[in-house]
């Protein structure tokens, strides 16, 4: 490994389910190629995830220094999760002619799911309206039908 390879800090993102890390993929291969003993980031992140309905997966940012230690910021679930049970619905049909909806679901579950989506760092400075138009599109992506 070079010098300059070791002294970088090296960032790792992974979708977890909440409460239910374990050191087998995705996050044993992820940490241990990066020198990172896997069950200790799966003590700490199920730890943190604790209070979440089991098995909603959660994106976290894994930040890993030099020196081998860890920090971790964890996300809101994805927006198409947080759709899909609003709506009640397994999977979305995407833009199929086929069948025309997956589910309907109203302008309030929209704003619902665009204000848990808010809490997300990078994404509180964008505001509400711009966050809740995107997952409007992704609502149509998933085939849902939004009624008022």
């Amino acid at each position: 490994m070079s010098k300059a390879a070791a002294t970088a800090v090296q960032f790792v993102k992974l979708t977890v389910p909440a409460g239910k890390a374990t050191p087998s993929p995705p996050v044993g291969p992820a940490m241990g190629a990066r020198g990172v003993k896997a069950i200790d980031f799966c003590k700490e992140f199920n730890a943190r995830t604790a209070d979440y309905i089991p098995e909603t997966p959660i994106p976290c940012l894994v930040k890993i220094s030099p020196d081998r230690t860890f920090t971790f910021e964890t996300r809101t679930p994805p927006v198409s999760y947080l759709l899909k049970k609003a709506a009640k619905i397994e999977k979305g049909n995407g833009l199929s002619r086929a069948s025309p909806t997956a589910g309907r679901i109203s302008l309030k579950h929209i704003y619902e799911v665009a204000k848990i989506k808010c809490l997300d760092p990078d994404l509180e400075v964008v505001g509400l309206e711009k966050v809740a138009k995107s997952v409007l599109g992704s609502a149509k992506t998933l085939g849902l039908e939004v009624v008022p």
